[in-house]
C-alpha cells in the first residue's frame, strides 16, 4: 500500500486519476487543491488539504510520508515545478514525482501531425518547457507526461519517449489516468523519463 498525493485534485486530470486509483488500487490518497475541502471523500482512504503549491508550509504538510506525487496544474508551471523540487529535496525520503506537461515542449511534433513551434518563443509552451527543464535537472525520481489534446474515450494509448517523434494528436483522459496508475504502482517505470501519450493512429 502506498500513500499518493494528488496536486490539482479538483481538476479534470486530478479527478480522473483519483477515481482510477480508488477503483483499481488500494492506495491511500491525499487530495491537495485550493478548493479541496469541497470534495466528498472516502474517509477510509482519502484526506484533503486546502493549499497552494507556491506556499512551502502547505506543501510540507502535504508531503509527509508520501511515496508518489501526481501533479496536474495550469498556470505558472515553472514556479510550481521549482516549488515542488525545492520541497521534495528537503525530505529524507523522496517520493516519485509524476508531472503533467504537454506535447510539443521538445519540438517533437512530426510534420504529419502539424506545426512544432519553438517552445522558447511560444507563450503556451514556454512555461511547460521551463517546468520540464527544472524537473529534469533535479536528481529526483520523476516522470514527465506529455499528453496530446484531452478527449473522452476508452483506455487506449501508445507511449513515446523523449527524443522520439510524438505519436498522435489526442489522448483520452482515462488513458492518462491509467498511465499514472501504472507509474504509481511501479516505482521504476518511467524513471527519469519524459513520456508522450497519445491515442494510436494509422498515420505513421
Amino acid at each position: 500500500m502506498k500513500n499518493v498525493l494528488i496536486i490539482g485534485a479538483t481538476g479534470t486530470l486530478g479527478s480522473a486519476v483519483r477515481q482510477t486509483l480508488l477503483s483499481a488500487t488500494n492506495q491511500q490518497l491525499t487530495l491537495f487543491s485550493r478548493h479541496a475541502k469541497k470534495l466528498k471523500i472516502n474517509e477510509q482512504r482519502e484526506r484533503v488539504i486546502n493549499g497552494n503549491v507556491l506556499n512551502p508550509s502547505d506543501l510540507a504538510a502535504a508531503l509527509v510520508d508520501q511515496e508518489a506525487i501526481f501533479v496536474a496544474l495550469s498556470g505558472d508551471m515553472a514556479a510550481y515545478a521549482q516549488s515542488l523540487v525545492d520541497s521534495i529535496n528537503g525530505l529524507a525520503k523522496k517520493p516519485k514525482l509524476i508531472f503533467i506537461t504537454t506535447m510539443g515542449i521538445y519540438q517533437e511534433i512530426p510534420n504529419w501531425l502539424g506545426t512544432s513551434p519553438d517552445p522558447n518563443k511560444n507563450s503556451i509552451l514556454r512555461s511547460y518547457r521551463q517546468a520540464a527543464d527544472i524537473i529534469e535537472e533535479s536528481d529526483l525520481n520523476y516522470t514527465l507526461i506529455r499528453p496530446g489534446w484531452f478527449t473522452n474515450g476508452p483506455v487506449d494509448y501508445e507511449i513515446t519517449h523523449k527524443g522520439e517523434p510524438f505519436g498522435g494528436h489526442d489522448a483520452s483522459i482515462q488513458s492518462i489516468a491509467d498511465l499514472v496508475k501504472r507509474l504509481v504502482l511501479d516505482t521504476e517505470l518511467g524513471k527519469r523519463d519524459s513520456l508522450g501519450i497519445n491515442t494510436p493512429t494509422n498515420n505513421h
